[in-house]
């Protein structure tokens, strides 16, 4: 599993897991997509736009690993502002690569390309 040295471990201030430290001996946790409501907490929200911040400055529009970059959080964006890179694509694999899909995520966090 590859670690991406620099890629903050969490939002700040809060316990919004952005990576993980080990890889599981069961495997990789499947990615999927996540259903946001419009009734989502707004620490939720500002975690989601934390993290695809963090993924915009480390890798930008390039393919980046899986690696250890958490599940549970990536699962929240899956399928809208990170799809695959790859076909056929692996959602179970910590080698899967993904992508930002810029004009998605543009529309759905605007903040985040200002800052």
């Amino acid at each position: 599993m590859l670690k991406h040295r620099g890629f903050p471990g969490r939002y700040p201030g809060t316990d919004f897991q952005f990576t993980i430290r080990r890889a599981s001996p069961k495997g990789a946790t499947k990615l999927i997509v996540r259903e946001r409501y419009r009734d989502r907490r707004h620490g939720d929200k500002l975690a989601d736009e934390g993290f695809l911040w963090a993924l915009w400055q480390h890798f930008g529009t390039d393919p980046f690993e899986r690696g250890n970059l958490d599940a549970g959080r990536l699962s929240w964006l899956f399928g809208r502002e990170v799809v695959p890179a790859e076909d056929p694509f692996d959602p179970e694999s910590y080698e899967a690569l993904l992508r930002i899909d810029e004009p998605r995520a543009r529309a759905s966090f605007p903040d985040v390309f200002e800052r």
